[in-house]
């Protein structure tokens, strides 16, 4: 497996750097960089600080997503389902956590939040076209391709 060098920096005391929780974990698991517990009300939303910058390689997008325990047991996944950290940003990274649960829930410090995958990624110059290529699917929209 390759292994990419991404730049962290620390701008919050006590902030943790982002970790793998497996030798073959896609995603690094980021921790809430918060001095006491904070409340997430039901149907509520909380931007969770991370304490961390990153500098992403040129070519490359940090995905954020949500930790799988977090969500299943919890009810809580980021509120804009996928954040997107564009490899030209550098200002801190930060959680919108939504509780879609039916009662308040509690993160902790340091806590594990969410988690983030970094992909490469292609940028398009799009052209304007009078016609498309054909395909068998066509225009063909939800639910087009196959019984629900």
């Amino acid at each position: 497996m390759e292994r990419i060098k991404v730049g962290v920096k620390k701008i919050r005391e006590g902030a943790t750097l982002p970790a793998y929780g497996s030798a073959y974990a896609a995603g690094a698991d980021l921790y809430a960089c918060i001095e006491e517990e904070r409340v997430i009300e039901a149907g509520k939303c909380l931007l969770v600080p991370t304490g961390i910058a990153i500098e992403l390689p040129l070519g490359t997008v940090g995905l954020i997503y949500a930790r799988s325990g977090l969500a299943s047991k919890r009810g809580l996944a980021p509120a804009n389902k996928v954040g997107v950290i564009d490899c030209d940003y550098r200002g801190e990274v930060m959680v919108a956590l939504f509780n879609h649960s039916d009662s308040p829930q509690s993160i902790k410090p340091q806590e594990r939040i969410a988690q983030m995958v970094i992909a490469p990624y292609y940028t398009a110059e799009f052209d304007l076209q009078d016609d498309l290529s054909e395909t068998v699917r066509g225009q063909g929209g939800f639910g087009s391709t196959g019984a629900l």
